[in-house]
């Protein structure tokens, strides 16, 4: 669309007269976009979200309660099953975490209702929770009852629009569990790294779209097409038509077209290596890549990676990246789920960490032997590390028969365990 014709249907629009709505140049010369390109649509930021949220959804939860001799698996609670097992009829927990740690990442904030109620008092009266829901993150406002509105003031709610059904819910702050990304200026709301990085986001999702014209085009240049003489506006149009139509798209890829005496095409782009086009597409990459936590190999960028190197990027990642997220979706979880008599039990909830950690069957098997052979772990933990059952005998813990305190080194040179070592 040329300017005259815009300038002519923003004044039809002003008088009120019929304009083309549909027209998409139109609408973006008055500022309106006409295309919603998401964000999850850009490779890099897709599999940053994928590569944590799978990560997170890997890690089984589990029970524990610390005593005196230590760390011990605890009885089952109707909680832990839910977390564990089934949270609600339509979900496993790999979805479920899966699926929470994903809003959290696009949105800054991701939510599970906690679906419970009280139990009669023949049944001792207490609270019992039956279910757990994620919440899709761009439909919950979390609302600060500062007057008590709710009778409770100071207190924190959760308002969620369902989608579905287009109603509404107000739960109490205890009903939900609220995980959140390390960027908070207040301690409620995280921000996502799509918000805070919208322009680089923005710039790879350009440079994508526009490798993806390149393709539609069939890799040709933009061409600017030279005539001699007077032509009406009708033969240029005509004329534009047919070469575009014989040298653009990828069916005209490397074919030969005619050009008549008088007329030259010259090609208008800037190559790709001129433009460094690849260096800051992947520059771009690594930022926002950088920004999540990822690293370079992770995203399949292996210049200066060596098997030695990635596997170091690896241990990296969980230790610099995921033990944030996995403290911290442990103190929301015991901090919402656990009931009091749990607290003074000193029961807690969580991640095994050790599934993501898992090394080739050689290094494991070595590893587990030389724990059991030094008294760190019994051959029934290693047992069952390996998913094998419980052998009688087991439960020992075994070290060398030549091993001796520090403060004996020496006795076993003295005649009868007494007098010196020279004697």
């Amino acid at each position: 669309m040329n300017i005259a014709k815009r300038i002519k249907n923003a004044i039809q629009a002003l008088k009120g007269q019929t304009v083309e709505l549909n027209d998409k140049e139109l609408l973006e010369w008055l500022g309106i976009s006409t295309t919603n390109y998401k964000a999850v649509s850009e490779v890099t930021y897709y599999t940053c979200l994928k590569l944590l949220a799978e990560t997170l959804g890997k890690m089984p939860l589990k029970y524990y309660q610390q005593t005196e001799r230590g760390r011990i698996r605890a009885d089952p609670t109707t909680a832990g099953i839910l977390m564990s097992v089934r949270p609600n009829p339509y979900m496993t927990p790999t979805t479920m975490w899966t699926t929470v740690e994903q809003n959290c990442q696009h949105y800054g904030n991701g939510y599970i209702w906690i679906r419970g109620k009280f139990l009669p008092a023949r049944y001792g009266g207490q609270y019992q929770i039956m279910d757990m829901w994620p919440m899709q993150s761009n439909y919950v406002t979390p609302i600060m009852d500062d007057v008590g509105i709710w009778g409770g003031e100071g207190k924190l709610y959760y308002r969620y629009s369902d989608p579905r059904t287009g109603k509404q819910y107000l739960f109490k702050d205890s009903e939900v569990m609220h995980f959140k990304t390390w960027y908070s200026l207040d301690g409620f709301m995280g921000e996502s790294v799509r918000s805070i990085l919208s322009h680089t986001v923005d710039g790879a999702n350009a440079s994508q779209r526009y490798m993806n014209q390149l393709y539609e085009n069939g890799l040709t240049a933009r061409m600017a097409m030279q005539y001699t003489g007077d032509l009406s506006d009708e033969k240029v149009k005509k004329l534009q038509k047919k070469f575009a139509d014989g040298l653009s798209g990828p069916q005209n890829a490397g074919k030969i077209v005619p050009v008549p005496i008088g007329l030259t095409l010259t090609p208008l782009n800037v190559s790709l290596a001129d433009a460094q086009f690849f260096e800051l597409r992947k520059y771009s990459a690594l930022q926002i890549a950088g920004a999540f936590g990822i690293k370079p190999n992770q995203i399949n960028n292996y210049e200066k990676s060596s098997y030695s190197n990635s596997e170091t990027q690896q241990l990296a990642f969980l230790v610099e990246t995921m033990s944030y997220r996995i403290k911290m979706y442990e103190e929301e979880i015991n901090g919402k789920v656990l009931m009091p008599d749990e607290i003074a039990d000193q029961k807690f909830y969580k991640f095994n960490e050790r599934s993501i950690l898992r090394t080739d069957s050689k290094t494991q098997m070595e590893n587990l032997s030389k724990a059991v052979n030094n008294g760190i772990y019994m051959p029934n933990e290693a047992r069952e590390y390996l998913d094998m059952p419980a052998a009688d005998g087991g439960d020992v813990l075994m070290v060398n028969g030549n091993y001796i305190p520090i403060t004996q080194v020496g006795a076993q040179y003295t005649k009868g365990g007494e007098g010196n070592a020279d004697d």
